[in-house]
C-alpha cells in the first residue's frame, strides 16, 4: 500500500513535539512568555533569573542544585556498649567547673567522667562559670540533671555535693589536657589520687582536635562515647526554646525553597586571638560576612534560602548578606519575645550558645564560618543523626565551584571521632 508523504511529515512533526515536551519536563521549566532570562548559576544548574517576591512560594523552576548534591545519610546507631557497672564503692571524689560555653562543657565533662571511671571515684556535679567574674550557676540551672545522672547510672557514681568531712579539705588541683589519655591518667593523675582522694580538675585546651584517638581501652572509649553523645542535654524548658526557634525557621522556609541553612558566624571573634596568627593575620577557618556571602553565591544557594546566623543581634556588617539572602535571621529575630530577657543578656552568653548548638545540629545544612570546638561538636551530633550536609567555607577560585567540593573533611574523610562511636 502506498504511503502518503503528508502522513509521514505529520507523524514526524508529532513525534518532534513529544520530544520537545519531554525535554521541557525533564528540565522542570516552561517558557512563560514573560521575557525572563534563563541563566546558569555557579553549579551549572538552570534557574529562573526573575526576582521572586519575599512571600512567593518557591517552585521547581527556582531551585538550584545544592540540595540535590548533598543528600542526607541515614541516622546511625551507637557502636559502643554501655560500660559494665562498677561493683566496688567509690573511693574518692572528682570535682570541676564547666567554663567557656557549652561546646567546652561537652569536652570537659567527658574528660571528667573518663577520669572518674578509671579511678573508681565519684563525680560531683560541676558548677558552671561564665566569662564574667562572679557569673556562676548550678549544673541543674542549665542542664537536665536527671537525664545526666540516669545516663551514667552504673558507669560512674554522681553526687550533688561533697560530704562535709571532704569539703573541709583542700583538693589536689590537676591541669588535664583535653581528651585525656589513659597514659596521662596512670602516670600523672592516679599517683596523686592515691595520696589525696579529692581531686579538682582543670581541663586545658592547648589544642583542639576531635579526631579518633588510638586506644586499646574499650571501656574508656565507650565511656567517652556515652558522655559526649548522650550525657549533656539542656533542661527541658530550654530545649523547648530551641525547638520553637527551629520550628519558626522551618515555617519561614516553607515560603521559599524549604531549606534551613545554619551558619556559625561570630564576627566578634574575628579580631581576637582565636582568629589571629602570631603575625596578626586572620587564621584560616575564620570568615567574615562578606566572604561567607561570596561562598554561598559561588556554590549556588538560592536567594530564597532561609538562613540562621549564630549572631545574637543584627549589625550593619550583615546588611550585604541580608540584601542577597532576604530570609536571614539572628537569635533576636526569631526567639520568642518572652525568652529574650533571659537568653540575650551578656551574662547568659552560654545559654544563648547552647541554643545555637541545638539549632546548628538540626538544621538542613550547616556552615561553620568559625573553626573550633563548636564546629566539631555540632558535626558529631549531625553525624549521629545522619545530617552530614556540612559545608566548610573557602574562597572559591572558580565560578564552576559546587557544594560537594566543600564538604567537611570530618565527613568526606570520616575523620571525626563520632565515626568510632556510631556506625
Amino acid at each position: 500500500m502506498a504511503v502518503d508523504p503528508r502522513q509521514v511529515v505529520a507523524g514526524f512533526l508529532t513525534l518532534s513535539m513529544f520530544v520537545m515536551l519531554g525535554n521541557m519536563i525533564k528540565h522542570d521549566h516552561f517558557s512563560s512568555g514573560s521575557g525572563t532570562e534563563l541563566v546558569l548559576d555557579a553549579t551549572g544548574e538552570e534557574f529562573n533569573a526573575a526576582k521572586v517576591a519575599d512571600d512567593a512560594e518557591m517552585t521547581n523552576a527556582n531551585r538550584v542544585g545544592v540540595e540535590h548534591q548533598m543528600e542526607a545519610d541515614e541516622e546511625m546507631k551507637p557502636c559502643w556498649t554501655k560500660p559494665s557497672p562498677k561493683v566496688q564503692p567509690s573511693n574518692g571524689f572528682v570535682t570541676l567547673s564547666l567554663t567557656m560555653g557549652p561546646e567546652y562543657h561537652i569536652s570537659q565533662i567527658t574528660d571528667a567522667v573518663v577520669i572518674a571511671r578509671y579511678l573508681g571515684a565519684a563525680l560531683v556535679l560541676p558548677d558552671i562559670r561564665g566569662n564574667e567574674l562572679g557569673n556562676k550557676r548550678k549544673f541543674q540551672d542549665m542542664y537536665d540533671v536527671d537525664k545526666f545522672m540516669s545516663s551514667l547510672d552504673g558507669v560512674v557514681k554522681v553526687v550533688h555535693e561533697l560530704p562535709d568531712e571532704v569539703s573541709a579539705k583542700k583538693p589536689a588541683v590537676i591541669r588535664v589536657p583535653n581528651r585525656v589519655t589513659e597514659g596521662f591518667i596512670t602516670e600523672t593523675i592516679q599517683p596523686i589520687f592515691q595520696k589525696n582522694n579529692y581531686l579538682r580538675l582543670a581541663v586545658v585546651f592547648s589544642s583542639i582536635s576531635l579526631k579518633p584517638n588510638e586506644t586499646d581501652n574499650k571501656d574508656l572509649d565507650s565511656t567517652a562515647c556515652l558522655v559526649m553523645f548522650s550525657g549533656l542535654e539542656m533542661k527541658p524548658e530550654y530545649s523547648e526554646v530551641a525547638k520553637q526557634m527551629l520550628g519558626r525557621l522551618k515555617e519561614l522556609s516553607k515560603k521559599s525553597d524549604g531549606t534551613v541553612l545554619a551558619i556559625d558566624m561570630r564576627t566578634d571573634l574575628l579580631g581576637k586571638k582565636s582568629c589571629k596568627t602570631n603575625g596578626g593575620a586572620r587564621r584560616k577557618g575564620c570568615y567574615n560576612p562578606h566572604e561567607v556571602l561570596g561562598f554561598l553565591k559561588n556554590v549556588g544557594f538560592s536567594a530564597n534560602t532561609t538562613i540562621y546566623l549564630t549572631e545574637t543581634w543584627w549589625h550593619k556588617g550583615l546588611n550585604a548578606l541580608k540584601e542577597a539572602f532576604p530570609s536571614t535571621y539572628t537569635k533576636d529575630d526569631i526567639m520568642p519575645a518572652e525568652n529574650k530577657g533571659e537568653f540575650l543578656k551578656s551574662v547568659n552568653a552560654d545559654l544563648a550558645r547552647a541554643l545555637d548548638l541545638e539549632i546548628c545540629s538540626q538544621s538542613d545544612v550547616f556552615v561553620p564560618a568559625i573553626d573550633g570546638l563548636f564546629y566539631g561538636h555540632v558535626t558529631g551530633k549531625r553525624i549521629a543523626s545522619g545530617r552530614t550536609q556540612i559545608l566548610v567555607p573557602a574562597l572559591a577560585s572558580s565560578a564552576s565551584a559546587q557544594a560537594s567540593d566543600f564538604i567537611s573533611t570530618y565527613i568526606s574523610k570520616k575523620s571525626h571521632l563520632a565515626y568510632s562511636c556510631y556506625c
